[in-house]
């Protein structure tokens, strides 16, 4: 069987003189069963939430003002996951819409990069259905979070 991994939903933006359009073309919500959907709001740049991991939840995310760099790591145990294991990052910005897909069996977070960056979670569980399914680690227990200069 293959694995579920996460995966980017590129999308664009037009700007014309009337305004701006974002958009993500390639994503379709209708195979997906989203049962609900949060919106999350750092109060400061560089302010890390991290890590909330499913077995049964997957969640899609995407930045609807700022930026943020979303991790996300698969866990291989849940009582005492590999600090090893590969970590997906990934930065998503309004800029440059795209839709992050983050399967179950995976823990995520992520860091804002600019001041009143918000993202927008889809989930396909309901709260009540995810409140059994809500593992928690330490924020940095895989430390991705250095913003790497070039």
């Amino acid at each position: 069987m293959e694995e579920i991994t996460p995966k980017l939903f590129k999308g664009g933006l037009a700007v014309d003189d009337r305004g701006s359009v974002s958009f993500v073309n390639d994503f379709d919500f209708s195979g997906e069963k989203i049962r609900r959907f949060y919106s999350i709001e750092n109060h400061n740049k560089g302010f890390i939430r991290a890590w909330h991991g499913h077995k049964i939840e997957s969640k899609y995310v995407i930045a609807t003002k700022g930026a943020s760099l979303v991790c996300c790591v698969k866990i291989d145990n849940w009582e005492n996951p590999s600090k090893q294991a590969k970590v997906w990052r990934f930065v998503l910005s309004d800029k440059s819409p795209s839709i992050l897909f983050i399967p179950e069996g995976y823990a995520n977070g992520h860091m804002s990069l600019n001041e009143n960056t918000q993202i927008m979670v889809f989930s396909n569980k309901t709260l009540q259905e995810g409140l059994n399914d809500d593992i928690r680690f330490e924020s940095h227990y895989w430390d991705p979070w250095k913003v790497e200069e070039r």
